[in-house]
């Protein structure tokens, strides 16, 4: 018979110990460590290894290989994770409260119109989700709604309906009877998680999973519960805008950093096929300290827009806030326009945006960055046809970045005239007939050819 044995774990990070601490000596964190109890499993091993059987090949047939997708009705999750959802994949999602995640998962669920979905739900009464669902104006006879806890009785259910879809809002709400301990706990975690992903793999079936956020923007509980996951997202975005970004980190089957855009309605989130458009302000005047940006999110390329307020400083230290923009990052660019340029723009105060909420990843838009704060410091407007895309090196160079024609293609299609790029950059630019493509191989180049 298995043992029990009490242990000391903490909820941050999994470290375990032998006796109770007030501090995490991994993670550093204060009052994160509980009393769990834990199964001694080891002496019921050897007798799984001898009557269990091991299934042996050798790598060297593929044609066999072939990966099932479901096609999603959501096409920008359908996209982002690779053309469809992988039969028996498991997608962790996670996100702040109150972002979106249930609504966006709810409206995948309604959405499919030909299979068996089940939802199970640990934090809202099916009343509450019929609300929900009744506000987005979507109907699905398919859709069964669960409104439980008890990891037991969840399994039981799948095993008398026999989904071709689920949903589980939220991960930290289950709990097993196995484990004697509070859901939410490291050991609940990851027993719940790891009997749903082997009720994937096994039967074959999809399965979603909502995830809680720390406050530092991670997803709660065991690091490990990433790893045991095929796929995992963040939902996020700024409460003050419309626009909601989730984002791929983790993807075994398909590529990650990817993003999809939503806009968030009364009835609903909406697919933003073309988040350029929407990003870009449009403006009757040239106004300065504004630039136009060439990212890639992904695959994804897309059009944002940087605004730049450079002004006098009246008080002893110069105030530095960026919106959207990783502020050490803003810091270098600072010193690399006053050491490589000469321009004494440290002496001034700098607020940096980047429009619609967002928040991007890509180093290619340190070029539009920099030409917004020199457009607003010389209060010298640029071109509104104009756009960049460049990584700004320490020595003041334009590297190349990644993707360039996409990049270039996607400011042509929106009618911009010109666009700067690295003249590193080894791709063959000649073939763009309604654009100008400008090469620059540093920002004091850069700057002499924007502002004659």
């Amino acid at each position: 018979m298995a043992k029990l044995k009490t242990i000391y774990v903490c909820q941050s990070c999994a470290s375990t110990y032998l006796k109770w601490q007030g501090r995490c000596g991994n993670c550093g964190e204060w009052n994160t460590i509980v009393e769990e109890v834990e199964i001694d499993k080891k002496e019921t091993l050897n007798d799984a290894f001898i009557s269990g059987n091991v299934l042996i090949e050798s790598l060297d047939n593929y044609s066999s290989l072939e990966l099932i997708r479901m096609e999603l009705p959501d096409s920008e999750i359908n996209r982002i994770i690779g053309g469809g959802l992988v039969q028996g994949s498991v997608v962790l999602i996670g996100g702040e409260p109150g972002i979106g995640k249930s609504t966006l998962l709810l409206q995948l669920a309604l959405g499919f119109k030909d299979k068996k979905v089940v939802y199970v739900s640990g934090e809202e009464s099916i009343g509450q989700i019929k609300l929900r669902a009744k506000r987005l104006g979507l109907v699905n006879k398919n859709c069964h709604l669960l409104a439980e806890t008890n990891l037991e009785l969840i399994m039981r259910t799948f095993e008398m309906l026999v989904p071709e879809f689920i949903i589980i809002d939220s991960i930290q709400t289950l709990h097993t009877a196995q484990i004697d301990n509070s859901a939410g706990s490291v050991s609940q975690i990851r027993e719940c998680a790891s009997a749903l992903i082997h009720y994937a793999k096994q039967k074959n079936v999809p399965v979603f999973l909502v995830g809680h956020i720390t406050k530092e923007g991670y997803i709660a509980g065991p690091k490990i519960l990433e790893h045991m996951v095929d796929t995992v997202m963040y939902f996020e975005g700024d409460r003050n805008y419309d626009y909601r970004l989730l984002r791929t980190i983790k993807n075994r089957f398909g590529s990650v950093s990817d993003i999809g855009i939503y806009e968030m309605h009364e009835n609903g989130l909406m697919e933003v096929k073309n988040p350029s458009d929407i990003l870009l302000a449009h403006r009757d005047l040239d106004l300065s300290g504004i630039a136009v940006a060439a990212s890639v999110e992904g695959i994804r390329p897309m059009l944002i827009e940087v605004q730049a307020l450079v002004s006098p400083t009246y008080y002893g230290t110069p105030q530095r806030n960026a919106t959207g923009f990783e502020s050490r990052r803003l810091s270098m660019l600072l010193a690399v326009i006053e050491k490589r340029c000469g321009i004494k723009i440290n002496a001034q105060d700098i607020f940096i945006n980047i429009a619609g909420g967002i928040k991007p990843e890509d180093p290619s838009i340190d070029m539009g960055v920099i030409s917004a704060l020199i457009s607003s410091y010389y209060d010298n407007p640029i071109k509104g046809n104009f756009c960049f895309a460049g990584e700004v090196g320490l020595s003041g160079e334009i590297r190349a970045v990644s993707q360039l024609d996409k990049r270039i293609m996607e400011a042509e299609k929106l009618g911009f005239e010109k666009i700067f790029v690295s003249s590193y950059n080894k791709s063959n630019t000649n073939k763009y007939k309604s654009i100008g493509i400008s090469k620059v191989s540093s920002v004091k180049e850069l700057i002499s050819q924007l502002f004659k």
